[in-house]
Order: structure tokens, then C-alpha cells, then sequence
């Protein structure tokens, strides 16, 4: 059996990963002769599961109009890559998981060449651009989402939808204790410390990033701040954005879900890290900033009056949301000021996300989100053989 693959960002390939893994497991105990073989999009997560990289997703990975424009012939080349291999190889199916700039124009592409195609995390149509939910009718054979709300929405646009649960709801909390943390980022353990994610893709963390660091000088040097460096980023260049001349201490790690976990607070760029903050506990303020015409392009197609994943799930203001002209160094500071202490502010978000976590799991079954992913993946292939 042979499978295509492709995530083109950090979180897809998390769950690119993870899928693999409980397909092998699918397979090896349903029929263990199987020989099983992965290609496609993705990164190192996907590559030590198993996975043959076609196309590492650092050179596609990029965001908003203005951003994406700048990339046109690399991120091309690499379609038209993956698309020739997929009729060399003819694989069983293809999933093809969020990246909806990339893998959308996949679906077209595989349906024409036979190929079963599943959508695994759903590109946010129900935000904005509703105008491709016509392909996802015509050419995705199986959608499988990870939020509750968006399996009504593709129910009420007839398209055959199951919510698998969110695959970050089944992780357990990191192991690492914050005293070994400590030791291996030589960090003090006594002090408080403020986790910093700008991002995942170049074109948003050089944006962000800048503006969080001026936010910690701030804040001042009475806190450590602690900024996990992405698997699509290179650490080289995340120092080459520090300031010279900074008075707040920046230590990068490369476990973002431990560095939550042992923050007392956190500054986040919207996107999964804000979802991973909320089910770990950590209190956050989620902050966002595009190119100027991608957000005065981009904000008259948004359907919805929420960004932050975590204020959609719970369907109110659970987390502030410092977005393009309110995303400052100074508003960030004063949100962050507001829940690094205990109370009403800090106990409310908790219990908010204490809510998002039940949400994001459906009726326990026995397994996790992974392995009923995996399931609804054979199942396709299965129906369409």
C-alpha cells in the first residue's frame, strides 16, 4: 500500500507524523504482510516516521497573499514535483493535511489521476475563502476534522464530514520537570519565565518577533523569556533577529509544549501553538501581524469575528487578540501583565480552556484522534477499491 502525504507546516506535519504512526500500527494488525510505504510534503517529524520527503516544507511554507506571490515559482516547482510522482508511483491514496494554498490544488490534481483523496484538518473555509468549498465537494473523497463546529459546517454544504478530535487533546503533558528544564536551557528555575512563540514560518516570525522582543524589554530583565524555535526554522537565523543591545535575557529551546508547560505566561502567534498553550494551561495572549495589503486583501474575505482558535472553539473571548495595528510591544506588555498574576483574569482563561479541552475531544472510544484518522484513511481506500 502506498500512500502520498503532504503537510506543509509545522503543526501539519505533527499530525502527518502522528498519522503515520498509527496507520503502521493499523495495518500491522489487520494485515501484516502489507508492505506500506509514505511519500510526499512535510518535515523531520515526518521523515523519522517513516515518511519520504518529495518536498521538505520549509520552501513552501510561507503566508498571506503578498508572502505567497514572492515564492510562485519555487512552491510551482515543487507542485508540479509532487504531482509527477504521484503518476509514477499511483499511490492508494493521498492525504493531504491543512496547507489549503498547496494541497487544495492537490485534490484536483489527484481526483483526475484516480487517486482516493482524504483532506485530514480542514483548511479554515468556514473563516474565509468559502468560495473553494465547491472543490472540496468535487474532488475530496473524505473530510476528517479536528473541531467539533466544522462537521456541521461541511454537513450544511453537503459534504460528508467526521470529527476525529483534535490530536493535541491526546498528548499527555511533557515529562521533562521544570528543574531539568532549567538545567538543560541553563535557565534559573526560581524566576518566572515568559514563553515568546512568534511563529512557525519565516514571513510571520519576521514580523512578530521584533515586536515581542521589544515587548520583553518592557517588561524587564525580573523575567527569563524562553522562545522554542519552530522545525521549519533554523536556529541560526532566529538569533540573527535579536537586537543587539537587549537588556531581557531570550533563551531559544526547541520543545514548544515544554516551554509552555514550564512558562508562567505566554505571548503566541495565532495559529496551533495557541491551541497547544490552552490544553497544556499555560494563560497567553494571542498576537498576529500580516503585510499591510495582505490584511486590507485578506480581512474583507474573513467570515468570522474571532482569530484566536481557542476563542472559536469556545464560541466567546476566552484569550485577548492582538491583532496587525493592535498587535503592539505596549498592548502586549499590558495583556501579559494581566494574567502573569494569580486571579479573576488568570482563573477565568483557565477555566476557559478547561472547556476548549472537553470540546476538542468527542465520546471516548478507546483510541485517540490519530488512530480514528487512520481508520477513516482505510476505510476510503477500502470503499474505493
Amino acid at each position: 500500500m502506498r500512500i502520498l502525504v503532504s503537510a506543509g507546516e509545522a503543526s501539519g506535519e505533527f499530525y502527518g507524523a502522528e498519522l503515520i504512526k498509527a496507520l503502521r500500527r493499523l495495518i500491522a494488525q489487520q494485515a501484516p504482510d502489507t508492505d506500506l510505504e509514505f511519500f510526499g510534503v512535510g518535515g523531520e517529524q515526518m521523515r523519522a516516521a517513516g515518511c519520504e520527503l518529495l518536498v521538505d516544507a520549509r520552501e513552501i511554507a510561507e503566508v498571506g497573499i503578498v508572502e505567497v506571490v514572492k515564492h510562485v515559482p519555487t512552491i510551482y516547482r515543487r507542485f508540479r514535483q509532487v504531482v509527477r510522482e504521484t503518476e509514477r508511483r499511483r499511490p492508494d491514496a493521498a492525504v493531504l493535511i491543512d496547507f489549503p494554498d498547496f494541497n487544495l490544488r492537490l485534490t484536483r490534481e489527484m481526483h483526475q489521476r484516480g487517486v482516493t483523496v482524504v483532506y485530514y484538518v480542514s483548511p479554515q473555509l468556514w473563516a474565509w475563502k468559502q468560495g473553494r468549498i465547491e472543490r472540496v465537494r468535487k474532488y475530496v473523497d473524505r473530510m476528517l476534522v479536528i473541531f467539533p463546529f466544522e462537521e456541521s459546517f461541511y454537513r450544511e454544504h453537503s459534504i460528508a464530514a467526521q470529527f476525529v478530535g483534535h490530536p493535541l487533546a491526546d498528548l499527555p503533558a511533557p515529562a521533562i520537570t521544570r528543574a531539568q528544564f532549567a538545567a538543560e536551557h541553563n535557565l534559573n528555575a526560581d524566576r518566572e519565565w515568559i514563553a515568546l512563540l512568534p511563529g512557525s514560518r519565516r514571513a510571520e516570525v519576521s514580523r512578530i518577533f521584533p515586536t515581542l522582543l521589544e515587548a520583553a524589554e518592557l517588561m524587564g530583565p525580573q523575567y527569563a523569556y524562553i522562545v522554542p524555535v519552530a522545525s521549519t526554522l533554523d536556529l541560526q537565523w532566529m538569533s540573527s533577529l535579536l537586537p543587539s543591545a537587549a537588556h531581557s535575557p531570550i533563551t531559544f529551546t526547541s520543545d514548544a509544549r515544554a516551554t509552555l508547560l514550564h512558562a508562567r505566561a505566554a505571548a503566541v502567534a495565532s495559529g496551533t501553538s495557541t491551541l497547544e498553550a490552552a490544553l497544556i494551561g499555560t494563560p497567553f495572549t494571542m498576537v498576529y501581524q500580516v503585510a499591510p495589503l495582505t490584511w486590507t486583501l485578506g480581512r474583507r474575505l474573513v467570515k468570522v469575528d474571532r482569530f484566536a482558535m481557542v476563542n472559536l472553539i469556545a464560541e466567546r473571548d476566552v484569550v485577548p487578540e492582538l491583532v496587525q495595528d493592535d498587535f503592539t510591544a505596549q498592548s502586549t506588555c499590558t495583556e501579559l501583565q494581566r494574567i502573569i498574576p494569580d486571579g479573576e483574569p488568570r482563573a477565568a482563561m483557565l477555566a476557559g480552556f478547561r472547556e476548549v479541552r472537553q470540546r476538542l475531544q468527542p465520546r471516548n472510544d478507546g483510541s485517540n484522534a490519530s488512530e480514528r484518522a487512520a481508520r477513516a484513511v482505510l476505510g476510503a481506500i477500502r470503499k474505493r477499491v
